[in-house]
């Protein structure tokens, strides 16, 4: 095993070997699986696989089951997750995607997530995109009833979620809250994003009234935790026709970025 370039101390073996038993535990169904299976699966000599699980359950991180002898997940491995941000898998995950993404489609595309009342661009390929018309985005706030991210998340979100923010919009006095306000007009848009499988702009948001744009939810488990979009100068082409174009190469990065956020079966169990 090399160390890497300019490394000052040696890597700890056991350290990683450590790590690699863990994620083998994660991987495995339940959460679970037999000193023969993990050593298959890392390569390690089970009697060293054997001394890693009993260290990592006298911390607390695995069990011994009683009944078939092998080795368990215990809840005490989530606390290696708590001080991971949502900044983090964004600019870890999230940010080498949207660059492959960039290759496909030529238009910019942005990671937004929900803030209260808005979806914010959390990551974006607008500073690469030769066809971006803004240079500047992350951070940017997008009305949720009249872009086609906010659109996709509100569709998309648990009904009592969904409520919880169309009451907040409702309490302004603007043009979101209006429409907000106006239930039937509501549902029925929400109800065709549902039907099409994408959220849609095209020039709605007043203050960008020549960008067109589509949108997927971002998925963890059951939960929508953000959205992708694409977006382009409206006259370049019709929304269907984006969809079109566009959504196959979308849904392939909204795959990768869900496959590698799935819940772990510990996380499942608890709800």
């Amino acid at each position: 095993m090399k160390n890497e370039p300019g490394a000052e101390y040696k890597m700890v073996r056991g350290l990683i070997r450590g790590l690699d038993v863990l994620q083998t535990l994660n991987r495995s169904d339940g959460g679970g699986a037999s000193i023969a299976y993990i050593s298959e699966k890392t390569g390690l000599h089970r009697t060293t696989i054997r001394r890693l699980l009993e260290s990592l359950q006298s911390e607390g991180y695995v069990r011994r089951s009683d009944s078939d002898d092998s080795y368990r997940l215990c809840i005490k491995v989530r606390e290696l997750s708590e001080g991971f941000k949502d900044e983090q898998w964004i600019s870890q995950l999230v940010a080498p995607l949207l660059g492959d993404l960039l290759q496909k489609v030529v238009w910019p595309t942005d990671l937004c997530t929900l803030d209260v009342d808005a979806m914010v661009i959390r990551e974006t390929t607008h500073r690469f995109s030769r066809l971006s018309f803004h240079r500047s985005m992350v951070g940017r706030r997008l009305p949720m009833l009249f872009t086609a991210t906010g659109r996709a998340y509100l569709a998309n979100c648990e009904e009592q979620e969904r409520q919880q923010i169309l009451r907040l919009l409702a309490t302004r006095d603007d043009e979101q809250a209006r429409m907000a306000r106006d239930a039937p007009l509501v549902d029925n848009l929400l109800r065709k994003v549902r039907h099409l499988g994408y959220g849609f702009n095209y020039g709605d948001w007043e203050p960008e009234k020549k960008i067109g744009a589509i949108a997927l939810p971002v998925r963890r488990g059951q939960s929508v935790i953000a959205c992708l979009n694409l977006v382009y100068i409206a006259k370049a082409m019709p929304v269907e026709v984006a969809a079109q174009r566009y959504l196959p190469a979308m849904k392939d990065v909204v795959a990768r970025i869900e496959q590698a956020l799935m819940p772990t079966p510990f996380e499942d169990a608890a709800g």
